[in-house]
């Protein structure tokens, strides 16, 4: 299951978000940490396709894919030492996957906000030097464990240290672990510390009214996102707890009427696969249809170990038809009789919105 830390200034509507995707109840209020203990909800992955193949498939169930987000207390300057209520909450982001980092994107006098002033290429940089920070800290650490076999002269050790010096000069230098020029075998050498800035970051510009910021400080924060590297999404949290309550049928209606056209969770879940280069696959049948969650140019083995362990060594064949002509020919039959459904081979990469059936030995 993809999991997702949730991290951003205090404040900014982190909670606000954190609710809306879970419909949990995460105090939300308006002061800095009321957000005491870390929060987790796992949030079914909106896709229309899963619903329609479902009704093809007259299917008992529906299971869409999951993402499990982690929510924990606003950083401010300083958690990384100690300060607020941040730093205790680091580790519990650790074992994620990606960090969804919540900026504010609206000005509202109402709305307090920790650093006084509405800047949020600022708010970005101020969360990120955190992050390194912790993450300097722990690298630190690690090279003292180090020098005993260092001086033993462990070949596994020497070569771990190079990589966590280096890693070192680029923290010095103000950079992200993502960004401190490892290669893979590098990578490998210190995966097991979690590196929170070796994750990749996707950025929720948090709107008010479906109404970004549109000055020149909107402009600084595409800037030093786009020069990160990573992707942004905008999603009004307010609206879209609100739109909670509301029911499935009538949301269209109230989105028009709050000026918000997009589902913006559904397009934050869209820019998190797009970050981790994910995409979902389908199996659909009486029982149940089912979306998984695999990296893209996975082979089809790959894609079937998702299901099953056993697939991906006693894979054979597998049947394939794209979610499009499946629904467009209305049953595998006449998918099968058109030419749409194809049989693949073990080196067949898997396309998003493929339907598929597995052979195996």
């Amino acid at each position: 299951m993809l999991k997702i830390g949730i991290v951003g200034l205090p404040n900014v509507g982190k909670s606000t978000l954190f609710n809306a995707l879970t419909k949990a109840s995460v105090p939300a209020e308006n002061y800095p940490f009321c957000t005491i203990d870390p929060s987790v909800g796992v949030v079914g992955v909106p896709d229309t396709r899963l619903s329609a193949l479902a009704a093809l498939s007259k299917s008992e169930k529906v299971i869409p894919a999951a993402v499990e987000f982690v929510d924990i207390a606003g950083l401010v300057k300083g958690a990384s030492t100690g300060e607020g209520l941040g730093n205790q909450f680091l580790a519990n982001i650790r074992e994620t996957d990606a960090i969804l980092q919540v900026v504010r994107f609206f000005d509202d006098s109402n709305v307090l906000h920790v650093e006084k002033t509405i800047e949020p290429y600022k708010d970005i940089e101020i969360i990120n030097l955190e992050l390194a920070l912790a993450d300097a800290e722990q690298v630190r650490k690690r090279r003292d464990k180090l020098v005993r076999d260092i001086k033993a002269q462990d070949k596994g050790a020497v070569l771990e240290d190079a990589v966590l010096e280096k890693l070192e000069h680029g923290f010095a230098e103000g950079k992200l672990a993502l960004h401190a020029g490892l290669d893979g075998e590098e990578k490998k050498r210190v995966a097991h510390l979690n590196l929170l800035t070796m994750k990749p970051i996707l950025y929720a510009l948090n709107t008010k009214g479906g109404a970004p910021l549109s000055d020149e400080r909107a402009e600084r924060a595409y800037g030093l996102i786009t020069k990160l590297g990573s992707r942004y999404v905008f999603v009004d949290a307010a609206t879209e707890r609100e739109l909670n309550d509301v029911a499935d049928e009538e949301r269209t209606h109230f989105r028009e009427e709050l000026g918000v056209s997009e589902d913006g969770l559904a397009a934050l879940i869209r820019g998190a696969y797009e970050t981790l280069g994910l995409i979902s696959f389908f199996t659909t049948g009486p029982d149940e249809t089912r979306a998984w969650t695999i990296p893209a140019g996975s082979a089809a083995p790959v894609a079937g170990a998702a299901i099953h362990t056993d697939f991906l060594d006693k894979f054979i064949r597998a049947e394939v038809v794209s979610t499009e002509d499946l629904l467009s020919t209305g049953s595998w039959s006449v998918a099968r009789e058109s030419a749409k459904l194809r049989t693949e081979g073990k080196d067949y990469i898997v396309k998003d919105g493929d339907v598929i059936v597995f052979l195996h030995g």
